[in-house]
């Protein structure tokens, strides 16, 4: 008897199968509109059944890479849903002259409008506490954190690791979010003076604002695979230490 129309039939029904299983547990892309245009992210889900208080996880300029992916993850453990959007529709980046054009190519206005899109997404879903959502980002991302601040008031809290900040008076008064910041003391962009400017700027504003600049520490230093052998694993431990702990006093992920 001849089988192999039998093994070609159970091995197409296996592939049929294991594409239908999500990578992970919890987690799936989703899509949502940004404007006219479809905009998508990472959705990591926390254990249980909500609702739950929500991040917006911001990329670094290397695109939604699985380090990424993987801060998503981590806050998904901490009792957050977690959405880490993909602004360069799908385009990832492992060099740094790819990472450059991608982040030069992706239109400011656009990434403004997919995050605001990002964040009325997460305030729709009946699973999330609609008070309760807040945004982090790296590099890039920590600028972008920033900015988002500046445009949704209600955004409940802000984490931005070395990402460049605003200086704009303006842009400092709309700030209604409690910041945290993790930056390097060698960083250049931002410098510890631009840091320190804007730390000064929000006190004086009498905003809400917990700043700490690591001695030794360079740009992107919590990430493991910093290309400029950067990562400072005290520091980035004690960044996210910080960072579960603020999170944690303003969106209150568990009872």
């Amino acid at each position: 008897m001849n089988n192999k129309p039998m093994n070609r039939l159970a091995l197409t029904a296996l592939l049929l199968l294991l594409a239908a299983i999500p990578a992970r547990a919890g987690e799936e892309m989703v899509t949502f509109k940004s404007g006219s245009e479809d905009a998508s992210g990472l959705l990591v889900a926390p254990a249980g059944k909500g609702p739950f208080p929500a991040v917006l996880v911001i990329q670094e300029w290397w695109g939604l890479n699985d380090w990424v992916k993987d801060q998503a993850r981590a806050l998904a453990r901490e009792g957050y849903l977690a959405l880490a959007v993909d602004l360069y529709r799908g385009k990832v980046a492992t060099k740094q002259e790819d990472a450059h054009q991608l982040m030069m190519g992706a239109p400011p206005d656009r990434i403004l409008r997919d995050l605001k899109a990002a964040h009325a997404f997460l305030a729709a879903r009946p699973n999330v506490k609609k008070d309760r959502i807040g945004a982090i980002g790296w590099c890039m991302g920590g600028r972008w954190s920033l900015a988002l601040a500046t445009e949704i008031p209600t955004l409940a809290a802000v984490v931005a690791y070395y990402g460049a900040p605003p200086t704009d008076s303006a842009a400092i008064a709309a700030i209604k979010a409690p910041v945290l910041g993790n930056f390097g003391g060698e960083d250049k962009g931002p410098s510890p003076d631009q840091v320190r400017g804007f730390e000064d700027a929000l006190k004086k504003a009498g905003k809400s604002v917990d700043i700490k600049i690591y001695e030794g520490a360079g740009h992107a230093f919590a990430n493991v695979n910093n290309p400029w052998g950067g990562y400072r694993e005290a520091a980035a431990k004690d960044a996210w230490r910080r960072t579960t702990a603020f999170l944690a006093k303003h969106l209150s992920p568990r009872p």
